[in-house]
């Protein structure tokens, strides 16, 4: 019995040592070595032979070889699966405003390209460039505009432009939420009584008084102004504040 086993011992053995070495022998054929050492025995075959050269180099190529540009494309496959999506300006516009429900607004020097009352008496110009910006603010808020004026003729300027502009139409602005005074602390007045999540304004004055009853508020200046307040940020346009342009 004591010989038996130990020739079982001795086959197992064996046959362990068989297998390790077909298993080695078969990595070593897979690796990259050996593949080359394969391509180089078959290029050394196919000098003595030349009339099988052609059929010799092709075979040295491994089948499963991709080239630069295979590469290349599945990286780009990649990347664009796992980049995230670009925030829409209405994502933006809810972001930058820290989900306010209620806007106040001046209109000189913000949504119209005019800057004076002066200038209202003559002419009234929505910018074009702020009206995608105004458009998504009032999708989810409550917006309120408003702008002193010296005559009853500068309110129709205004409202004419705004319609023309298609703000009545196309967002969720109504011609009872344009407001006008006659004097900037009238502004201010009308900006304490509707108690706004934010308010936009030109005028440094203005936004200095507000600092202390308005949660945010949104300096419009071409010019780069001293921050007044934790809760008072600056930009040189209210499109640019947004990032739309």
């Amino acid at each position: 019995m004591g010989v038996i086993r130990d020739c079982d011992i001795r086959s197992f053995g064996a046959v362990a040592g068989l297998a390790v070495a077909i298993v080695f022998t078969w990595r070593l054929l897979r690796s990259p070595s050996g593949t080359q050492r394969r391509q180089q025995k078959r290029q050394g075959a196919s000098s003595s032979n030349p009339g099988v050269a052609t059929h010799s180099n092709l075979s040295a190529v491994p089948s499963n070889a991709c080239s630069p540009s295979d590469d290349s494309r599945a990286q780009n496959v990649v990347d664009e699966f796992f980049q995230p999506d670009k925030p829409t300006l209405g994502q933006i516009v809810r972001q930058k405003l820290s989900e306010g429900r209620k806007v106040t607004c001046r209109l000189l020097g913000v949504i119209l390209e005019e800057s004076s009352p002066e200038e209202l008496q003559k002419q009234a110009t929505v910018k074009s460039s702020v009206l995608e910006v105004l458009l998504e603010i009032t999708k989810f808020c409550d917006l309120y505009l408003m702008e002193r004026v010296l005559d009853d003729e500068s309110e129709k300027r205004v409202l004419v432009a705004l319609e023309e502009a298609g703000i009545f139409t196309s967002g969720g602005l109504v011609k009872d939420k344009v407001l006008f005074c006659s004097t900037e602390n009238g502004r201010s007045s009308f900006v304490r009584q509707l108690e706004p999540d934010w308010h936009i304004d030109s005028n440094p004055e203005i936004v200095s008084q507000l600092a202390r009853f308005i949660k945010y508020q949104l300096h419009v200046s071409p010019y780069k102004a001293e921050r007044t307040a934790a809760n008072v940020f600056s930009a040189p346009s209210l499109e640019q504040f947004f990032g739309s342009i």
